[in-house]
């Protein structure tokens, strides 16, 4: 006779995340029922993010009422957890496909750097260097482009695996006080292994950042970083945006058609650097210090991505460690296309206002008036330095 065999039982084992200590004394039914002699299913590991129910996050944003910055499908807010520690809580927006799938890269990434809390109390770059008020300092001006340089460096090299942001722009980098610059919005930011190649099947990026690779086959790399770098750079010796026309006190429309990469890239040839500086600063600057921030900034426009430095360069450079480069004038002539209006700047298919930011096969334009409780999470994002900071 066969002898029957013993039934075999096994037990689902969770590796859950740590809840909030407020969710965690509540407890649950299935809680008590749960074997005293083996602790529980769930199993905790240290360093594991915090889960925080929607609740939670809306008694620690006041319902979501103090909005600090918004990108990447959904907007950031203030908020404040129980213990006092303040937090950034970024809320979804736009339920579709591509917001869930840039809102998981954004945490897959963060969750592969070193971090630091995300708010910071000066909001993000583009509201100091473009808003009303007084207007940075030039001395400001550099340290912010340092630290900066030092994130996306960071970034590049100093993770296990290489981090192409893909979005570096103004809006992007937010500010302290104190000096402290991060970067922030990893939505279209893309891991690489060694073993991986940069080539990408759709454009990421935003209007006017976006470098000439994205047109061609050819590979992306950590160099399109630095290309959307050298745009930002741009826009902080000038204080405006880089195709800004006509401005609002009526002044008349700047050479190369409003384009200032191409006045950028004429001063430099005939020798006229001050010009290119803010005029708010009212020559509170002097010209070898804007020459030297031009310079490099066009270095890191070549059109060829071999012949822009690295970040790394870029960071020696501009704390005056490396003698800045001398930009190839041959490798810049597709901005004069660009600024006379033979051809755009890269961008997505279509347009239209919102934001031209490009996350799959056209930029997102208008937007979507659907506000979302799909997710909120705690935010954090890398240090220049690669530290740790509470």
């Amino acid at each position: 006779m066969r002898r029957p065999s013993k039934r075999l039982t096994t037990k689902e084992i969770n590796l859950g995340r740590h809840k909030s200590s407020k969710t965690a004394s509540l407890g649950t039914d299935d809680d008590e029922s749960t074997d005293e002699n083996d602790g529980g299913s769930d199993i905790l590991i240290p360093g594991l993010p915090t889960r925080f129910t929607y609740k939670e996050l809306e008694a620690a944003t006041n319902y979501f009422r103090n909005k600090i910055g918004s990108g990447g499908f959904g907007a950031v807010y203030k908020g404040e957890l129980p213990d006092r520690t303040t937090v950034a809580v970024k809320r979804i927006e736009c339920a579709g496909l591509q917001g869930r799938k840039e809102f998981c890269t954004e945490i897959a990434i963060i969750g592969n750097i070193r971090h630091v809390n995300l708010y910071m109390n000066r909001s993000s770059l583009d509201r100091s260097l473009f808003g009303v008020g007084p207007a940075l300092e030039w001395q400001e001006r550099v340290d912010i482009a340092g630290g900066a340089a030092r994130g996306l460096a960071y970034l590049h090299a100093g993770c296990d695996h290489k981090i192409i942001h893909c979005d570096v722009k103004p809006e992007n980098i937010l500010l302290h006080d104190g000096g402290q610059v991060k970067i922030s919005d990893f939505g279209l930011a893309k891991l690489l292994s060694p073993e991986q190649s940069g080539l990408f099947t759709t454009m990421r990026g935003t209007r006017g950042y976006l470098a000439p690779e994205w047109l061609t086959n050819a590979a992306i790399s950590d160099r399109t970083d630095v290309y959307s770098f050298g745009m930002v750079l741009l826009e902080i010796v000038h204080g405006r945006k880089n195709r800004s026309g006509a401005s609002e006190e009526g002044e008349e429309e700047e050479e190369g058609g409003g384009y200032f990469p191409l006045v950028a890239l004429e001063g430099h040839e005939e020798g006229r650097y001050l010009q290119l500086a803010d005029q708010r600063l009212e020559g509170r600057v002097r010209e070898e210090e804007v020459a030297r921030v031009v310079k490099l900034a066009l270095c890191c426009l070549h059109e060829e991505p071999r012949l822009r430095p690295s970040m790394a360069v870029v960071v020696g450079m501009l704390e005056g460690n490396m003698e800045v480069w001398e930009p190839k004038v041959e490798s810049l002539n597709f901005l004069r296309l660009y600024g006379r209006g033979f051809m755009e700047p890269p961008a997505a298919v279509g347009g239209g206002g919102g934001s031209e930011r490009v996350g799959g096969v056209a930029a997102l334009a208008g937007g979507d008036d659907t506000a979302s409780r799909t997710s909120a999470v705690t935010g954090h994002v890398a240090d220049g330095s690669g530290s740790s900071n509470s």
